[in-house]
């Protein structure tokens, strides 16, 4: 029989669940406690305080990006691993509510919690550029990339699907790559 999860698993689900649906402003210990169905006291026994669950908040957003890019094959030169970041942004751009929003629960908590993500977007994108033929253009799908995300976390997307079907045809062409759905 599979195990549901361990408590400090059920509690991350449970704070990412609020800070989605119900906004950062609602990510109360008490309110992540009740969601996740366990008690305060086991709740401060994983994450001793509001701070600490936000920094884990933050790790397992980071952790589960990390791992969907890097389970990738063919991801070894610096154009191959930015198209896999452009397919992935893109593909979490159609989720109705980003799985981000813990991030955003911790910018709002905590401006510095965010330190792990500056230095996680540093280390990848060095990746990227490190064996591109052509760094500027990967620098250019970046922070295309990053803006698209930016708009989509704030609710302030300005793109309709066929504006944004053409931004990233010519991304993926700067980089002379495919996007996947066309491959």
């Amino acid at each position: 029989m599979a195990r549901a999860g361990t408590s400090r698993e059920k509690i991350l689900k449970a704070a990412a669940e609020l800070a989605m649906c119900e906004g950062a402003a609602h990510l109360s210990l008490d309110a992540v406690a009740a969601r996740a169905g366990v008690s305060k006291g086991g709740l401060l026994y994983n994450f001793p305080n509001k701070t600490a669950l936000m920094r884990a908040l933050v790790e397992q957003f980071i952790e589960e990006f990390r791992a969907e890019i890097e389970d990738a094959p063919g991801t070894s030169d610096g154009e191959a691993l930015a198209a896999r970041f452009l397919e992935l942004g893109t593909r979490k751009l159609r989720e109705k509510t980003p799985r981000s929003s813990g991030v955003l629960a911790a910018l709002a908590e905590d401006p510095g919690l965010l330190a792990p993500v500056k230095t996680f977007n540093r280390e990848l994108l060095d990746r990227m550029k490190d064996d591109a033929a052509d760094p500027g253009a990967i620098l250019v799908a970046f922070m295309v990339m990053e803006g698209l995300r930016a708009q989509h976390v704030f609710g302030i997307d300005v793109l309709d699907d066929e504006e944004r079907r053409l931004l990233m045809e010519k991304v993926f062409a700067l980089l002379g790559k495919a996007p996947a759905s066309a491959a």
